[in-house]
């Protein structure tokens, strides 16, 4: 998009000189005045941890409840929906059980509160994998693992979704062993769940999971499981980024079941869709680019199909880098722009998680961020890119 210069700049290193950047002004984003119908969309929430908190690697998540909470009133505000304690939270990167489970349960309040909607991860990531117990025993302890993070998302008046399992892919030995644990967990859930299959370009540790490392067989086992359980499954999120995978999944599932696109890469042909149909979102990068998700997903619901596909273009530069290789730190960017925002005091990360990306990435994302229209205030932002780079050694 081409937005009117604000008269702030930054000086930023590019392709190996430094180089000035006018910013332009946020793009004509707007909150819906009702309720959006045409997608259900979650945005895949971050997590804000206190400034001042031991935030390196393994020590425990020590979070701004205030900030955290807040980040996701914003969400809400845009009609979004919010997915919370996922990956994006930092699950197996630093959010430990205990602060995830606080997480659930303070979302799950403050979703009553303002009418939001809500789904949260159960996974088993309170077990070390190398702990469980091989065969028929490690099932069973794996199962129960699902159940107590089950109960907690229940309690809170959230959609469960049922995360994949690093213990799981560690234990398992046949497509099988994942039905068997999945048909617990589901026969455990008292409301349709959302099924997640995240890729391995996101956990290394989920390699082969559904017990096979290719895709069509993996996917043959992840279609009978739903077929076995199509009351108890609302939808499935994957996260595979291949949006010809996805298209043929969504056209395979049975009817009623929907298919949240995590595909971080292609969502704008995934949510628009064709002729046999369209994807529902559940991403992480809604909630980078959420005020421009939520103003095209109106445009659909006014039946303007061209002009929601173009805001969702302008946005793919900047989700394609966000979640650039190595992907699993895609997190980094996206607590980059809340802070260049103002909507975090720092750009903090727990587990040490911020340093995941460089220097000449951050300032890359800086540009795509303000060509797309996403900063809230460019001054703001400016002055805060500016500071970065003071420290990183850079010139004002």
């Amino acid at each position: 998009m081409t937005a009117l210069h604000t008269g702030a700049a930054v000086t930023l290193p590019i392709d190996g000189e430094l180089r000035r950047v006018e910013l332009g002004a946020p793009g004509p984003w707007r909150r819906p005045e009702r309720p959006i119908t045409s997608r259900i969309a979650y945005a895949a929430a971050h997590v804000v941890p206190k400034s001042s908190a031991d935030n390196i690697p393994g020590a425990p998540a020590d979070l701004d409840w205030e900030a955290t909470l807040a980040y996701r009133r914003e969400l809400w505000s845009y009609g979004l929906g919010v997915a919370d304690a996922m990956d994006t939270a930092q699950r197996g990167m630093g959010l430990d059980w205990p602060a995830a489970a606080e997480l659930i349960r303070r979302s799950g309040a403050e979703a009553a509160a303002v009418g939001g909607r809500l789904a949260c991860g159960a996974g088993t990531d309170h077990l070390v994998p190398e702990d469980v117990p091989s065969g028929a025993a490690g099932l069973a302890v794996i199962i129960d693992a699902y159940r107590e993070q089950v109960d907690v998302v229940r309690e809170a008046g959230a959609q469960v979704i049922v995360m994949a399992s690093r213990a799981l892919a560690r234990v398992a030995s046949s497509p099988a062993d994942y039905l068997r644990v999945y048909d617990a967990v589901l026969a455990h859930t008292d409301q349709p769940v959302i099924l997640h299959w995240l890729g391995d370009m996101f956990d290394p540790a989920l390699r082969g999971y559904w017990g096979s490392g290719e895709i069509d067989t993996a996917t043959a086992t992840f279609l009978e499981l739903i077929a076995n359980h199509v009351d108890k499954v609302d939808g499935v999120k994957v996260s595979l980024l291949d949006a010809g995978h996805e298209i043929a999944l969504r056209r395979a599932l049975p009817a009623g079941v929907r298919l949240y696109t995590g595909d971080d890469f292609n969502y704008p042909e995934l949510i628009i869709g064709d002729d046999q149909g369209h994807s529902d979102a559940l991403l992480g990068i809604f909630a980078a680019i959420y005020p421009a998700a939520s103003t095209a997903l109106q445009e659909l619901d006014a039946g303007n199909q061209a002009r929601a596909g173009e805001i969702l273009e302008s946005t793919r530069a900047l989700g394609r880098h966000i979640f650039t290789a190595p992907t699993y730190y895609y997190k980094t960017g996206i607590a980059f722009l809340s802070w260049l925002n103002g909507l975090q005091p720092g750009f903090t990360m727990v587990g040490g998680l911020a340093s995941g990306r460089s220097l000449s990435h951050l300032c890359e994302l800086f540009v795509l961020v303000d060509r797309a229209g996403l900063l809230r205030d460019p001054d703001v932002a400016a002055h805060r890119m500016r500071m970065f780079l003071e420290v990183h050694g850079v010139g004002a």
